[in-house]
């Protein structure tokens, strides 16, 4: 083995865990916006629950974040609650940083 193949192995596997992580992040993200809308529908705790699955679901649809932004503000929308794209988009970049900050803090 030379050390070109312990620096391959090695950035293979920083690659896989940097991918792990925005994984986990992204998923946390997507579950604390879900609380988010939540709140602004008026859902019990069990309904909260299953919405939030339900977020992060949707963002298996398509790369980035469209797919959820689309389900947040058309599921607000059915709600009756009054919420613009960018108020939606900005929810997302806020919990972003939290779910960072939680997934840093259980490190």
């Amino acid at each position: 083995m030379t050390i070109f193949d312990d620096r391959e192995r090695a950035h293979e596997a920083e690659f896989a865990r940097t991918g792990e992580m925005a994984f986990r992040v992204a998923a946390r993200r997507n579950k604390l916006v879900a609380h988010w809308a939540a709140g602004l529908m008026g859902l019990t705790p069990a309904e909260t629950d299953s919405y939030a699955k339900s977020v992060v679901q949707a963002d298996f649809e398509e790369a980035g974040d469209d797919d959820v932004a689309r389900k947040l503000i058309g599921d607000l929308a059915a709600a009756g609650v009054e919420v613009d794209d960018a108020e939606v988009r900005r929810a997302l970049d806020e919990q972003m940083v939290e779910a960072r900050r939680q997934l840093m803090e259980a490190r």
